[in-house]
């Protein structure tokens, strides 16, 4: 097992991506910090998961686009494992919103969520990482943030902002043996995304699956995991400042 030992502390992991990222983690042997901000049900459906496979697992109820928030959950981690070896950045919002339509809470939702929040994420645990003599950030942005879209403006801007971040975070703690790295997922299927795969979007499914060489349209939330377990392990030691696009393809065309 590549994370055995290992404390993750992994937001918004109540469905979704950070849901499978929290599973796989788990079956690798590392301890799982739930973050999640509101679905008691589904945290704890994860939790219960974890734990019928013999992973060890707990939930953490937070906001993390609030600062004093972000700061009592990682305090209430350290004191239920110890430690925190690894930070996934996950938690996030999407609006599928035209220029013309997008509001200043539209606006700020998302990059209080998608970008802010990551930074003081990171910011908040570094001390914590010196401490222990380093660590390891994965952060997840999109294909929306390293390419572009029509009608999601400030989804592109903080997930293009994540991808920058990663390196001007890297560059600086790399030399403390923080390892800061992201991953832009392509079309995954998962809640945020489910009003643009609904019925009456049939046709709006079939060009996805066009538009990559393996023909996919959505891909599963699991399929991310491969690559957020490799930024986690130590065989990244090496790797700073990279974005990983697990995109089925997509950014081949």
């Amino acid at each position: 097992m590549r994370l055995e030992g290992k404390v993750a502390l992994i937001s918004g992991a109540s469905v979704g991506i950070g849901e499978a990222i929290a599973k796989r983690f788990a079956r690798e042997g590392a301890s799982v910090a739930i973050n999640y901000k509101s679905n008691d049900d589904s945290a704890t459906r994860v939790m219960k998961s974890i734990e019928s496979d013999g992973g060890t697992a707990k939930l953490f109820k937070a906001d993390v686009s609030k600062v004093a928030e972000i700061e009592q959950l990682q305090k209430s981690v350290i004191d239920e494992f110890g430690r925190i070896d690894i930070l996934v950045n996950n938690a996030g919002v999407f609006r599928t919103v035209p220029v013309m339509e997008t509001t200043e809470e539209i606006w700020d939702e998302q990059l209080n969520l998608n970008l802010r929040g990551y930074f003081f994420m990171v910011k908040t645990l570094v001390p914590h990482f010196l401490e222990n003599g380093g660590g390891k950030v994965i952060s997840i942005s999109s294909i929306a943030g390293t390419g572009a879209f029509p009608n999601c403006p400030g989804y592109c801007a903080s997930k293009g902002g994540v991808v920058n971040m990663t390196k001007a975070l890297a560059a600086e703690l790399g030399k403390e043996k923080i390892n800061v790295n992201s991953i832009a997922p392509g079309n995954v299927a998962t809640p945020l995304n489910a009003h643009v795969r609904g019925p009456g979007n049939e046709e709006y499914v079939e060009l996805m699956k066009t538009l990559t060489p393996t023909g996919i349209d959505f891909m599963d939330p699991d399929d991310m995991t491969g690559a957020a377990v490799f930024l986690a392990s130590d065989d990244s030691k090496m790797v700073h400042g990279e974005t990983i696009l697990v995109d089925a393809g997509w950014s081949v065309w």
